[in-house]
């Protein structure tokens, strides 16, 4: 994920003091305490008419002591993978991850953000995504992603106080996140490489955090089959 595919997705001199107490200070739009969960429905649509549903479930943990120093706040998604975040005047962002599989947290090189300061239309912010739709149709395996290095992803705050409607209920004051990036990749032996778009959009709403995502990875080849997901809240507390 970014959010569960993220869903997605997040060092250096950027800390957050341990022994705070209450809410993490800009975090409004994204909570970070523990005792919140969220279930979204993930709808998967392929562009050979296939489609397929997944829940997804993620919760926080609170604050936990890392090996390499210093504390975060820990989510944990039910496939199995827990991530950690802090919060400081730049915005709120991943330091590490770790799946059921690794012993240790793996730290990520630089702070992955999910959301930068200010919150106004117009920041952007840079990180490495990779296809979670996009397959080949005739090679083993057929997930580009276990065969393709991550591309940067550009995001961008596009609007703010947006009302969002979910199958949970309706946000007001959400903010809507832009992020686009290209892949590319061999289509067919008639068109060869070609640059392949990904998009994805964000709704971020004030006091409970992601609400939807829509994922774009478009191929329209005789190689490769493309698609679209939609990430959307169903229940939350």
């Amino acid at each position: 994920m970014r959010a569960a595919v993220t869903v997605m997705a997040l060092g250096g001199s950027l800390t957050l003091l341990p022994g705070c107490s209450g809410p993490p200070a800009g975090s409004p739009y994204f909570p970070l305490e523990a005792g919140h969960r969220w279930v979204y429905d993930q709808t998967s649509e392929w562009e050979n008419n296939t489609v397929e549903h997944e829940a997804v479930v993620l919760s926080t943990l609170g604050e936990q002591a890392l090996a390499q120093g210093g504390v975060a706040w820990q989510r944990r998604s039910d496939s199995g993978v827990d991530y950690w975040l802090r919060t400081d005047a730049t915005g709120i962002f991943r330091i590490a991850s770790k799946t059921d599989l690794d012993a240790d947290p793996t730290p990520d090189p630089a702070p992955r953000y999910v959301l930068k300061t200010p919150l106004t239309v117009g920041t952007s912010w840079q990180a490495g995504t990779t296809t979670y739709l996009m397959r080949r149709n005739a090679d083993f395996p057929p997930e580009i992603r276990h065969s393709h290095k991550p591309v940067i992803m550009t995001y961008r705050i596009e609007a703010l106080g947006e009302t969002v409607a979910t199958r949970a209920g309706s946000f007001a004051d959400c903010i809507r996140v832009q992020g686009q990036a290209v892949l590319k990749l061999f289509a067919d032996p008639v068109a060869g490489f070609r640059d392949l778009p990904i998009s994805s959009t964000e709704w971020y709403c004030k006091g409970v955090g992601l609400v939807k995502l829509q994922r774009a990875e478009p191929a329209k080849s005789t190689f490769l089959t493309g698609g679209v997901m939609t990430l959307e809240l169903i229940e939350w507390q």
